[in-house]
């Protein structure tokens, strides 16, 4: 038998974000539809590994945040609202800006820039996130997990498939200063399986989401998915980074996985507010 010819880098880099993508998405999916509490937790971890992405790649560009203060706020969000939905998010929003404005007082080498940092970077990550618990307290038990799970393959298939297109079929840039390889074919490709994904969401039992919403919504939450995925990129870009972290073989970091999720969450759950849901 002949030996088998070394894999190149690029086949051992697909297999990686294969094999990543797989098993986070899997998990992902399996923790929404699981419980309300797993979500919950779901949601937390995910909050609090963005925002330690997010504070380091401040770090580097000579920022000073808060991350202890940053983190513990992003990852008590999901775990506030879930407990005393509105009311625990005011709570621990205005406990968190007081809180900053002690440090910033007392730490002298604190900015009132480290104190800016720190303060979006929680609601950026955690406050936003925070969406997917709200849109599975929509539905009771395992349809309120269908709906999220819904959310998150608007996001996934609008992600695939801006991918394959654009690199196949994309000439035109979109914002070639920040993400060259993004293109509007791409663009369009990803907005068209947005608005289709949104548009079997009403065929969800209890879900009275009428259909000139759902088109809404995926018209919404395609754009703003894009918008999350630039906004990344751009931060990347202006702290020289070409990733948000390396603890996503393949991918980076978390927050390069959930930089559309980020945003779409938060659209999604507003548009279910307006319909009254």
């Amino acid at each position: 038998m002949g030996e088998e010819e070394p894999r190149g880098p690029l086949e051992l880099n697909f297999k990686a974000r294969a094999i990543t993508a797989a098993v986070f998405s899997i998990s992902i999916v399996v923790l929404v539809l699981a419980s309300k509490a797993t979500t919950v937790i779901m949601t937390s971890a995910l909050s609090g590994l963005c925002a330690f992405e997010f504070y380091a790649m401040l770090r580097s560009d000579a920022k000073l945040p808060n991350e202890f203060m940053g983190i513990a706020a992003a990852a008590l969000c999901p775990i506030a609202y879930a407990f005393w939905h509105f009311n625990g998010l005011l709570s621990l929003t205005v406990a968190f800006a007081c809180a900053l404005l002690i440090w910033y007082v007392y730490y002298t080498p604190a900015r009132i820039t480290d104190v800016s940092v720190t303060l979006f970077g929680a609601c950026y990550t955690g406050l936003m996130l925070t969406s997917l618990v709200m849109i599975r307290d929509i539905l009771p038990g395992f349809w309120g997990g269908v709906l999220v799970f819904g959310v998150l393959v608007s996001v996934w298939g609008n992600d695939t498939f801006a991918f394959l297109i654009g690199s196949r079929f994309g000439k035109h840039p979109m914002a070639p200063r920040i993400s060259p390889k993004k293109s509007w074919e791409g663009f369009v490709a990803g907005m068209i399986v947005s608005v289709a994904v949104w548009c079997l969401m009403p065929l969800i039992p209890g879900l009275n989401l009428p259909w000139i919403w759902a088109v809404v919504g995926g018209l919404a939450c395609g754009w703003i998915g894009i918008l999350g995925d630039l906004v990344e990129s751009r931060i990347k870009r202006n702290t020289g980074h070409k990733d948000s972290g390396k603890l996503l073989p393949g991918h980076g970091g978390f927050l390069d996985r959930c930089d559309s999720l980020i945003v779409v969450a938060a659209v999604a759950s507003l548009v279910f507010r307006l319909v009254g849901l």
